[in-house]
């Protein structure tokens, strides 16, 4: 395998290992991949302005989220079924986070149950939750996540119906028949028919509520005592409703390019959401980080953390759970490095003024000198 020096290596062995019909499930996004290339490429148009002489001998990464106190402001983002990537699935990746002493966030298309994901230990874990028309299939779930422990329902709110996927589409994609969507076993809603396009596309079209709106967000703050992170917003509109409605923090997240094409990356999104949440609740990112200098990106401009989906699922399709244990602990040390060559002995040393836009040097932002 050689030695693996950063994540993005890991796409390259998982694309090796898996088969081309989950492969392309993993890494592909909707319509043309316009988001899916600028998620990264956006990134990449942010320069530093790093501060110079400055004692950085020690350097505390620590954070606190949802009022969790964890190592670093790296967690990991909702992945459906990981066990097409891993016969360990999303428990390898649990061990992993607990490990690395940070966040998992299970997905509702799991396929493993949030009974099982906690079986694996002790650690903080979030619970990705999809609306289904069916709301006492909801509730049950979101009490299951409850009493297995999970600290928060990450509701996303992007998925009203499922992005064109065209990969899936000629893939006829479906969960193989090995599998099951674990945590709706019982219910009749754990397997995946064929379709005569991508299964996923037919089944939320069958099962996913098209109705959603912020009513239910209210709704659902009846039935759970659990923070609800919002998962989807991009516009500074939404993260004024998000606050208005009682969400306990918001994901800056385009669905990893999965949705709508031709939204802006989240990372180009995420200062108009800072700047309308006015502080009155954190803000987080997930699409597009794979180094150690993204995570410094996304907190200079106001992240209160990042959460990584892509890279989890090629390095659990590469290495299982050591591979998974790599890339946190990779992005980890590029992270502080970043934070050290920037200047940085802890979290609230990173400012704005440690970073420079594209609508920095176009002068479109005022100066901050």
């Amino acid at each position: 395998m050689g030695e693996i020096t950063n994540v993005t290596e890991y796409q390259a062995i998982a694309k090796q290992r898996l088969p081309k019909m989950i492969y392309d499930y993993y890494a592909s996004g909707a319509e043309d991949e316009w988001t899916l290339q600028e998620n990264r490429e956006a990134f990449a148009r942010i320069l530093f302005r790093p501060r110079i002489l400055i004692d950085v001998s020690k350097i505390d990464m620590a954070t606190t989220v949802l009022g969790f106190k964890i190592s670093m402001p790296i967690m990991i983002a909702p992945s459906a079924m990981q066990k097409m990537a891993h016969p360990d699935g999303e428990y390898a990746t649990a061990r992993a986070a607990s490990a690395a002493n940070t966040i998992m966030t299970l997905s509702s298309w799991a396929t493993s149950s949030v009974e099982e994901v906690a079986s694996t230990g002790p650690g903080i874990r979030f619970f990705q939750l999809y609306v289904y028309k069916d709301r006492r299939v909801v509730e049950q779930l979101v009490r299951r996540a409850e009493r297995a422990g999970f600290k928060a329902i990450a509701l996303t709110v992007d998925t009203p119906r499922l992005g064109r996927r065209e990969a899936d589409i000629k893939n006829r994609f479906v969960l193989p028949p090995f599998l099951t969507l674990k945590n709706f076993e019982g219910l009749e809603l754990g397997k995946m028919d064929e379709a005569s396009d991508s299964g996923l596309a037919s089944y939320v079209a069958g099962q996913i509520d098209r109705t959603l709106s912020w009513k239910d967000v209210k709704w659902l703050q009846t039935i759970t005592t659990l923070p609800i992170l919002v998962k989807g917003v991009i516009t500074a509109e939404d993260t004024r409703l998000a606050v208005e409605n009682g969400a306990a923090g918001i994901i800056v997240s385009n669905h990893g390019a999965r949705q709508l094409d031709y939204v802006p990356a989240t990372i180009s999104a995420l200062e108009e959401v800072v700047k309308a949440a006015r502080g009155q609740l954190p803000v987080f990112l997930d699409g597009g980080v794979r180094r150690g200098t993204d995570v410094f990106k996304a907190l200079a401009l106001g992240a209160a953390g990042v959460f990584i989906g892509r890279p989890v699922v090629f390095s659990l399709a590469a290495a299982g759970e050591a591979g998974v244990r790599n890339v946190l602990q990779m992005l980890r040390d590029e992270f502080e490095l970043t934070m050290a060559l920037s200047g940085c002995t802890s979290l609230a040393d990173i400012t704005r003024n440690h970073v420079i836009t594209e609508a920095d040097k176009l002068g479109v932002m005022p100066s901050r000198l």
